[in-house]
C-alpha cells in the first residue's frame, strides 16, 4: 500500500520549476537591488495580490477561517512602503492581475500556501537588503515586525490537517501553480524577454 502523500511535498514538487524562475526574475532578485527595484517589486506584488485578497475576502471557510489561521493581509504593509517618501516615483505601474480563482476550500489552500511562503521570502530579502536600502524600512519585507516562522508552522499544521485525500492535494497544487503563474505573468509583462 502507498502512503498517502504529504500536502507539503506534493506542493512543492508541483511548483519548484516556478518558485525558481520567480526567484530569479523578481526586481530584487538584481545582483545589486536599488530602491527603485525595491518599489517595483512591491507594484508587481500589490497587482498580483489586490485581486486575490479581494476574492479570498469572499470566504470564511478553509485558509480564509480565522479560527484556523488569524488574518494576515498584505496590501496595507505593502501601501505603506510604497508611501514612503524615500522611494522613486512611479512610473506607471499597470493594471491588477486578472484572477479567477476556483471556489473550493482546497484550491485556496494551495493559493494560501504561496502567499503564506512569500512572507518567509522576504525575511530572507530584508537579512540581505536591510543595510544596502536603509535608511527605507523595508515594512513590508519584515511583515509588520511579526516572525515569520510561528506563522508559517501553523500555517503547515492547519494545511497537513485539512488537505489529505488525494482530490484535495491536487487542488491545492492546482491553486499554488495558478496563484504562481499570474504572478510570473505579471513579472514578465514588467521586464519583457530582449529580444
Amino acid at each position: 500500500m502507498t502512503p498517502p502523500q504529504d500536502i507539503l511535498a506534493a506542493l512543492r514538487d508541483a511548483t519548484a520549476s516556478r518558485h525558481a524562475e520567480l526567484d530569479q526574475g523578481m526586481p530584487l532578485a538584481r545582483p545589486a537591488p536599488t530602491l527603485a527595484d525595491y518599489r517595483a517589486h512591491l507594484a508587481l506584488l500589490r497587482r498580483w495580490l489586490a485581486p486575490i485578497e479581494a476574492w479570498q475576502g469572499r470566504y470564511a471557510d478553509g485558509p480564509q477561517d480565522a479560527a484556523l489561521l488569524p488574518p494576515a493581509l498584505h496590501l496595507p504593509s505593502i501601501d505603506a512602503d510604497l508611501a514612503d517618501a524615500a522611494l522613486p516615483p512611479a512610473d506607471g505601474d499597470g493594471p491588477d492581475a486578472r484572477w479567477h480563482g476556483r471556489d473550493g476550500a482546497a484550491y485556496r489552500w494551495g493559493v494560501a500556501y504561496v502567499i503564506e511562503g512569500s512572507r518567509l521570502g522576504g525575511a530572507v530579502l530584508h537579512r540581505r537588503l536591510a543595510e544596502r536600502l536603509a535608511p527605507h524600512p523595508l515594512g513590508y519585507l519584515q511583515a509588520g515586525g511579526i516572525p515569520p516562522g510561528p506563522r508559517w508552522q501553523l500555517f503547515l499544521r492547519v494545511l497537513r490537517e485539512h488537505v489529505r485525500e488525494p482530490a484535495a492535494i491536487a487542488e491545492a497544487c492546482a491553486g499554488a501553480r495558478d496563484a504562481f503563474d499570474t504572478l510570473i505573468a505579471l513579472q514578465r509583462e514588467a521586464t519583457p524577454i530582449a529580444a
